[in-house]
């Protein structure tokens, strides 16, 4: 009796174990392999394509080649960039080796190289665009009965009036590829790149490789007036499109320093018709509990807002920041 009594046990207890590395194997999901990960992935990005962005795109790569070819390219100024270098190949080698052609082939190799770190949507949007800019550069240059081979059709011989107007114009198209997901330079993606581990700034990276090309442009046409009139384009170029990217008329943040925030927030937005955010912070002399209201003006309402939280609390603190963008769900 014993011994069928153990060897049920023993039946028992098996088929337990069994069941349970059943349920075990069963509660384990399969992996998905690394591909189908990476397609998902390629279908979220292609799904964030907006027709809106390719629109914009297209007018930003026009715009930006109605600058360098009317203004620039005539009178041998130099854009900054991939673009300026460009034009300086164009100058030295064969007639077939056009700017329009070398645009696509110093540019696109780029954008493709920093595919993994810029991403997809970004890569497209900047090939896309850099393809509108090398098209519209050949069917003015080559095509429309427009002459640019020695004088501006607009600007004449003025070189001045060509460094800005270009640079200006120019500025647009970039600053609203930038605005609308893309770039129109390969240099863009460069400083990306490279910046980092050259442990300086993009700015800076951009800065050295436009003051690199200049500088060969001067050695290359035994001339340094053109180089120089080209840094006014750079000039008048990066400062349009900070304009455009960023908006001519930035909000700024005010950052008050409080024991009252609770009223002067009711007072802003009843003022203003606008919210704000209050953050708890200790005083780094006092140690006491403090509050921080973080609440955003545009330029013409600074002097209201002061009124107002000084009215309420003398002893606050308020400093002011600039705001490039404002980013919230609409309602």
């Amino acid at each position: 009796m014993d011994r069928q009594n153990n060897q049920q046990n023993n039946q028992k207890n098996n088929q337990q174990n069994n069941q349970h590395k059943n349920r075990k194997i069963r509660q384990i999901k399969p992996l998905r392999p690394s591909g189908e990960w990476l397609s998902l992935s390629v279908r979220k990005e292609l799904g964030d394509l907006r027709f809106q962005n390719f629109f914009f795109l297209t007018v930003a790569g026009i715009i930006n080649a109605v600058g360098v070819t009317m203004f620039l390219y005539p009178v041998k100024l130099y854009d900054s960039g991939i673009s300026g270098t460009s034009m300086l190949i164009d100058q030295i080698t064969p007639e077939y080796y056009t700017m329009s052609l070398l645009l696509i082939i110093l540019n696109v190799p780029i954008f493709l190289f920093g595919l993994k770190n810029q991403g997809l949507s970004f890569t497209i949007y900047s090939i896309y665009t850099i393809s509108v800019y090398s098209f519209m550069a050949y069917l003015i240059m080559e095509v429309l009965p427009v002459d640019v081979s020695f004088v501006s059709p607009l600007a004449g011989e003025d070189l001045l009036l060509c460094a800005i107007f270009g640079g200006v114009i120019s500025g647009v198209g970039s600053g609203l590829t930038i605005r609308f997901g893309g770039a129109i330079d390969g240099i863009d993606v460069l400083s990306v790149i490279f910046a980092k581990r050259l442990g300086i700034s993009l700015g800076s990276f951009v800065m050295v490789f436009n003051t690199i090309l200049y500088i060969i442009c001067g050695i290359v046409i035994r001339s340094w007036i053109l180089p120089l009139y080209s840094i006014v384009t750079y000039f008048v170029g990066s400062k349009t499109v900070n304009f455009i990217v960023e908006g001519f008329d930035r909000s700024k943040c005010a950052m008050i320093v409080t024991d009252r925030a609770d009223e002067i927030s009711a007072a802003l937005s009843q003022s203003f018709q606008a919210a704000g955010t209050i953050v708890s912070a200790t005083g780094g002399y006092t140690k006491s509990s403090k509050q921080i209201l973080y609440f955003i003006v545009n330029h013409f309402q600074i002097n209201r807002l002061k009124n107002i939280v000084l009215e309420i609390d003398e002893n606050a603190f308020i400093s002011l920041h600039d705001v490039s963008d404002i980013i919230r769900k609409r309602r």
